[in-house]
C-alpha cells in the first residue's frame, strides 16, 4: 500500500495543523463578533448543480462521482461519458451556499448572514500554491441589496485579514457594471461585452497592447479598441476620469463604498478603485473586490455580488454578496514566517512511575503552558530532539523545573 497521499492533496504536521486551526478559529471568532453564522454543507453536489453554476472555468476541473450498482452498469451500456455521474464534489462554497439557502430560506433570518470554512476540490494541474483540495472561509450576505452590504463585507474582511497579521494590504474595489457602462460608451455593443471583458482581464498578464490585440483577433471595431486602447494607457485610472466616461449616476453607488470603505480603514489599510479588476466568474453581477497583500505581493482574498445565482434555483433573483480569504496562500507564507499558533509555549513533562503524580504537576503548568506528558524514554537525547523539531520549546520532570532548548 502507498504512504503517499494523493496527488494534490497534502498531509499537515502537528505544527502545521495548529497554525491552520488557529488561523481557521481566528477567523471564524470575528465573523461571528460580527453577527455572522456559521453553516455546514456536503462536499458531494448534484452534477447537475454544478454544471449550471456559471462557475467559469471551474466548470471543467470538477471532480466527477460515477453511478453506484445498477445504475452504472446500465450507463455503462447505454449512456455517454456524462450519463456515468450523477454527483460531484464542490469546486467552491457559493454554489452550496446558494442552494442551501434556496432549501431553508423559511428557516433563516433574512437578510442572512453566513460563514462557511470547508475544504473544496478542483481537478488542477498540482503545482506549488495549488492543490486539489483545499480550504476556503467564506463569508456572504443573502438578501441585501444596498451598498452598505459591501462596506461590511470588506470592513469585517480586512478585520480577520489584520488580525492574522498579514502587513499591509489594499482592497481594490470596481464595479462590473460600471465597466460595462464603460465599454459601451467607449463603442462596443452590449451582447460584445462578456467576450470584451475576457479580454480585459487579461491586462495584468499580457498588458494593454495585448489585451488590443486579442480585441482585434475577435474581430471587435478597430475605433472602440483605440479609444480602449487609450484609457488603458491612463492606468490607474481614478474613479473621476470613469465618472466623466459613464456620468454620475453609474459611478454614484460605487463611489459610495469606497468613500465609506476608506472611512472605516481610517489609514490601517488602503481602499483604491481600480477598473482593471474584472474577476473571471460568470456569476458576479455588480461590485467586485479583491485584497492585495503588501508583504506577498499577491491578492489574499476577493468576491464581489451575484445577485443572478440563487434564482436559477427558485426562479425569483435574490441579491447576494460574499468575500473569500485565501487560507491556503495565506497559510503557506504564514508557514515561512515560522508563525507560532498559540501564544503559549509547549512543553513536555517526563514521568517514571507515577503518572497520576506527574499528571496532577502538569495541570499545575498548564496555567502557562500547553503541556504533554511522556513516559520518560531510555535514549532521552533522540526523544528530546525530536521534541524540539516538533515544535516544543521545552521539558520537564517530575520536580516540575522547566528547560527550556534555547537556553
Amino acid at each position: 500500500m502507498k504512504t503517499k497521499s494523493v496527488k494534490g492533496t497534502r498531509d499537515y504536521l502537528p505544527q502545521e495543523a495548529e497554525l491552520r486551526e488557529f488561523m481557521q478559529n481566528t477567523i471564524v471568532e470575528i465573523y461571528r463578533k460580527n453577527g455572522f453564522s456559521r453553516i455546514m454543507t456536503p462536499a458531494v453536489e448534484d452534477i447537475e448543480n454544478l454544471d449550471k453554476s456559471d462557475g467559469g472555468d471551474n466548470l471543467n476541473l470538477i471532480f466527477k462521482i460515477l453511478k453506484r450498482g445498477d445504475k452504472l452498469q446500465k450507463a455503462l451500456k447505454n449512456g455517454t461519458e456524462n450519463d456515468l455521474c450523477d454527483m460531484g464534489l464542490r469546486y467552491d462554497l457559493t454554489l452550496p451556499l446558494t442552494r442551501y439557502f434556496a432549501a431553508n430560506r423559511q428557516n433563516l433570518p433574512y437578510p442572512f448572514k453566513a460563514i462557511q470554512t470547508d475544504k473544496v476540490y478542483r481537478a488542477e494541474n498540482p503545482q506549488k500554491g495549488r492543490l486539489r483540495e483545499f480550504m476556503q472561509c467564506d463569508i456572504d450576505v443573502i438578501g441585501d441589496p444596498e451598498p452598505e452590504c459591501e462596506i461590511e463585507l470588506i470592513a469585517v474582511t480586512a478585520k480577520a485579514l489584520r488580525a492574522l497579521d498579514i502587513g499591509e494590504f489594499t482592497v481594490r474595489v470596481n464595479d462590473r457594471s460600471v465597466l460595462n457602462s464603460m465599454l459601451k460608451a467607449l463603442g462596443f455593443a452590449e451582447n460584445e461585452l462578456s467576450s470584451v471583458c475576457v479580454s480585459f482581464d487579461k491586462l495584468d498578464k499580457i498588458g494593454a497592447s495585448g489585451v488590443a490585440e486579442e480585441l482585434l483577433e475577435k474581430g471587435y471595431d478597430k475605433a472602440a479598441v483605440d479609444k480602449l486602447s487609450e484609457v488603458l494607457g491612463q492606468l490607474p485610472m481614478t474613479l473621476d476620469k470613469v465618472t466623466e466616461i459613464v456620468g454620475a449616476d453609474a459611478t454614484a453607488q460605487l463611489s459610495k463604498i469606497i468613500g465609506a470603505s476608506r472611512d472605516i480603514a481610517n489609514g490601517q489599510y488602503g481602499v483604491e478603485f481600480d477598473i482593471s479588476l474584472v474577476r473571471g466568474q460568470g456569476y458576479y453581477t455588480g461590485t467586485v473586490f479583491e485584497v492585495r497583500s503588501e508583504n506577498f505581493g499577491s491578492s489574499v482574498a476577493g468576491g464581489g455580488r451575484y445577485d443572478k445565482l440563487i434564482g436559477k434555483f427558485i426562479g425569483e433573483d435574490i441579491p447576494a454578496c460574499g468575500f473569500s480569504i485565501g487560507f491556503e496562500r495565506i497559510f503557506s507564507i504564514l508557514s515561512e514566517q515560522k508563525r507560532a499558533a498559540s501564544s503559549k509555549q509547549k512543553i513536555a513533562i517526563f514521568y517514571e512511575d507515577d503518572f497520576s503524580e506527574i499528571y496532577a504537576k502538569s495541570e499545575e503548568l498548564r496555567e502557562n503552558f500547553d503541556v504533554a506528558v511522556f513516559k520518560k524514554p531510555k535514549k532521552l537525547g533522540a526523544f528530546l530532539n525530536r521534541l524540539q523539531t516538533g515544535g516544543f520549546a521545552g521539558f520537564a520532570y517530575s520536580d516540575g523545573n522547566i528547560k527550556m532548548f534555547d537556553k
